[in-house]
């Protein structure tokens, strides 16, 4: 293929992908952001966060804090103290964590890799304990034996700690996450 035809060929796709409003167009540009959405996009994504999950959505109100524009966080603060009390988690340490607000439901998350040393009392971590989702919660506890980390961990929302996340090895994808969307 010479240059000329080369342009050409980059010239009709150009149009077909981004200007053509007939149903052809529609379809050729479908088919081209799939591509690129599937080839391109996430696997960079994977590469530079080193997850295979580089993105997920908030699925459950476990990390919700309730409130309206009449509430705030010491209102909350109040209905979950006695939880936190229990870890030996008092407030002014609680309003230091990454996200003392909690995390909304429909919230999209960024995910980063992160080593299990580098994990803190207070982060948010996303781990797979074999349910159909990732589960997003609080990290409560950290016991290093023999340099195999454990975690517990608690939704800011929830009672109490569900059976699963009171000894999370660190077999799991341990990953800090960033919000990105609100």
């Amino acid at each position: 293929m010479n240059k000329g035809a080369l342009k050409k060929f980059f010239k009709n796709f150009w149009f077909i992908v981004w200007k053509d409003e007939s149903f052809k167009g529609w379809v050729f540009s479908i088919i081209f952001l799939l591509i690129v959405i599937k080839f391109i996009f996430f696997p960079v994504l994977n590469f530079a966060s080193g997850t295979s999950l580089p993105l997920v959505i908030v699925e459950s109100c476990s990390m919700y804090h309730e409130g309206n524009i009449f509430s705030n966080f010491d209102n909350w603060w109040e209905v979950h103290d006695l939880k936190y009390f229990q870890e030996k988690i008092i407030k002014t340490k609680f309003l230091n964590f990454p996200f003392k607000n909690g995390l909304n439901k429909g919230d999209i998350l960024f995910v980063i890799g992160i080593k299990p040393e580098k994990v803190k009392i207070g982060d948010v971590i996303i781990f797979n304990a074999g349910e159909k989702n990732p589960i997003i919660h609080r990290v409560m506890t950290i016991q290093n034996e023999n340099g195999t980390y454990f975690f517990s961990t608690m939704g800011d929302n929830n009672n109490g700690q569900l059976f699963i996340e009171k000894r999370i090895n660190q077999k799991f994808k341990i990953f800090r996450r960033k919000r990105i969307l609100y």
